[in-house]
């Protein structure tokens, strides 16, 4: 398989995940249990952090070390990089969360329906940064990511993308919107993974030097995501242990991806 071919089918993957997350609004009828909202936002959380560390954060310290560097510079200052970064976006953009009527950002006329993807959206920025920047490492042809590991994260970041697509597209139907439009909301909320992927792969190739800083800058980023939103909605309430297992199995998932293929 040709480069440009694996870097395709990496961008596309995670949105793959999306689409059959938001398709299941097909299938289910009614509004999603609590509970189980909970477990899949405790596994997205999971998966998230898992893929952060193992292989966004190590392999910039493990790049950083074999071109001579201070290991931990690129690792520190890209992670808090991209938690500026995202917080930024987090005060700027106008979102809603699930089970939530405050909306957040800079104030907008914009519907509860829009808010509530473009929230979705705001999410997957940085996986698909996450996703573009392995992939660039891939291609520069490093000891440290391998075509096997760039793949793990990008299977990794799909399987939790499923619930994540569920979990947007089923309350849509609870406002009044269509199945089919629900559908294609969750489906517009992933196109920025495969659009982010790709813009990484390109900046990235132009100056590779700052590999390690941007696998770092894309953990800050999914850290950021994770610990502002997906832990607290899955521990708000009754029964948050739901949402800790879900960490969890989650977590050990993206473990086994990534030390198993990578």
């Amino acid at each position: 398989m040709s480069n440009v071919a694996m870097v395709f089918l990496g961008a596309v993957i995670p949105f793959l995940g999306t689409t059959l997350g938001a398709g299941t609004v097909f299938f289910m009828r009614g509004s999603m249990r609590p509970r189980l909202q909970k477990a899949l936002l405790g596994f997205a959380s999971g998966v998230m952090i898992a893929a952060s560390v193992w292989s966004l954060l190590i392999p910039s310290i493990e790049m950083a070390e074999s071109a001579g560097g201070v290991a931990w510079v690129p690792a520190a200052v890209g992670f808090l990089a991209g938690m500026g970064f995202l917080l930024a976006l987090d005060s700027l953009i106008p979102h809603l969360h699930v089970d939530s009527d405050r909306p957040e950002g800079h104030a907008s006329s914009l519907g509860k329906s829009a808010m509530l993807v473009l929230a979705v959206t705001l999410h997957n920025i940085p996986e698909g940064m996450a996703v573009g920047v392995v992939l660039s490492g891939m291609l520069s042809g490093s000891q440290v990511i391998t075509a096997a590991g760039a793949f793990a994260l990008a299977i990794g970041i799909a399987i939790q993308n499923f619930p994540e697509g569920a979990i947007i597209s089923m309350p849509l139907v609870g406002t009044g919107v269509t199945r089919r439009r629900a559908f294609l909301y969750g489906l517009l909320s992933g196109v920025v993974e495969p659009l982010g992927a790709l813009a990484t792969v390109l900046l990235t190739s132009l100056v590779e030097p700052v590999l390690p800083y941007i696998l770092s800058f894309a953990a800050g980023a999914m850290i950021y995501v994770v610990v502002e939103e997906l832990i607290p909605e899955s521990q708000a309430g009754e029964h948050s242990n739901i949402g800790t297992i879900g960490v969890a199995l989650g977590f050990a998932l993206m473990l086994i991806l990534d030390v198993a293929l990578g």
